[in-house]
């Protein structure tokens, strides 16, 4: 099968096509942190976005590129987490009909968030096999057009423009290190980054018990993800065809991170941040602090990609 890849131009393209509601997202600076790991450090805040997280751009991006001849039957994926959230909202702003597969066991908070935006949900048995079914059937119903939340040319140049808005504001960056799920973020950064800087390095950061992108980058093949276990519940997925070869050819490494970086990494950015991020983020500042023998020095951007938690079950 042939897949069609994203360029810098579909990018710079996607910048274009969601400036009218996308948040420009700031670029932080933590002093104590710097001086933690011995280097200039710039967070680019995507849990300020809309749906606080990254994920709104992606979905905006794909909702408005849909043809008007076929916008009216709206478009569907499945979902239990911020994909989900950024298709409805988007699907609304564009005022089309959105339809979302739901696993059964999806959280109430996102449940009511994908609910208050107007999607009409459909639940199911919480496995792949069930959300891919059920999804099926309501296309066929409906005839509305599938998004998929990473493994899609138009998500992912969305998911670009959080680096080029990074490089716009920090133009003289060495390296972006950003967190890998399915690898539409890193393969979007990729994307962008080298289309400004063909030098800057891009690493990838993912958690020791979801580490099949690591597997996927040392053996240049997708080695599929199985019973991941993290509290980073945002990195869970296996890369996808259109996403892997894009990470194989740019990203430099993948460094993985444990469950206890990944919380200490947390609580230093809600404390010495003042901002609240999701475990899903904390995986880039993580791969610094665990791996002070990777330390690369120099200014690094560092995508904390959302801040969508449950303040009941705060892992502390």
């Amino acid at each position: 099968m042939t897949y069609i890849f994203p360029t810098f131009a579909d990018v710079r393209n996607a910048a274009d096509r969601i400036a009218p509601f996308a948040e420009k997202t700031p670029v932080l600076i933590s002093s104590a942190i710097n001086k933690m790991v011995n280097a200039e450090l710039y967070f680019k805040c995507e849990n300020f976005q809309k749906v606080g997280a990254f994920k709104f751009r992606g979905a905006c991006n794909a909702v408005f590129s849909v043809p008007n001849n076929k916008a009216s039957k709206g478009v569907a994926t499945h979902s239990s987490g911020n994909h989900a959230a950024a298709l409805a909202l988007t699907g609304r702003l564009r005022g089309i009909p959105v339809h979302v597969v739901m696993p059964s066991n999806t959280l109430d908070v996102k449940k009511n968030a994908v609910a208050d935006y107007g999607a009409n949900i459909t639940y199911c048995e919480p496995t792949l096999s069930a959300r891919e079914s059920t999804l099926k059937t309501i296309i066929n119903e409906t005839k509305a057009i599938e998004i998929h939340s990473y493994n899609d040319e138009h998500i992912i140049a969305g998911h670009g423009t959080v680096a080029l808005e990074l490089l716009q504001n920090i133009a003289d960056l060495d390296v972006i290190i950003a967190p890998v799920g399915g690898g539409g973020l890193i393969s979007g950064t990729c994307i962008a980054a080298k289309g400004i800087n063909s030098d800057i390095t891009i690493i990838g950061a993912e958690p020791k018990g979801a580490d099949d992108a690591y597997q996927s980058l040392e053996k240049g093949e997708i080695i599929p993800q199985t019973n991941p276990r993290t509290i980073a519940d945002g990195l869970l997925t296996s890369l996808g065809e259109k996403t892997f070869p894009i990470i194989f050819k740019h990203v430099s490494k993948i460094l993985t991170v444990s469950e206890n970086e990944i919380i200490r990494a947390m609580k230093l950015i809600w404390e010495r941040m003042n901002i609240i991020i999701e475990p899903s983020s904390a995986v880039v500042l993580a791969a610094l602090l665990e791996h002070p023998d990777e330390n690369m020095g120099g200014k690094i951007g560092l995508i904390l990609s959302g801040g969508n938690v449950d303040l009941d079950n705060l892992p502390w």
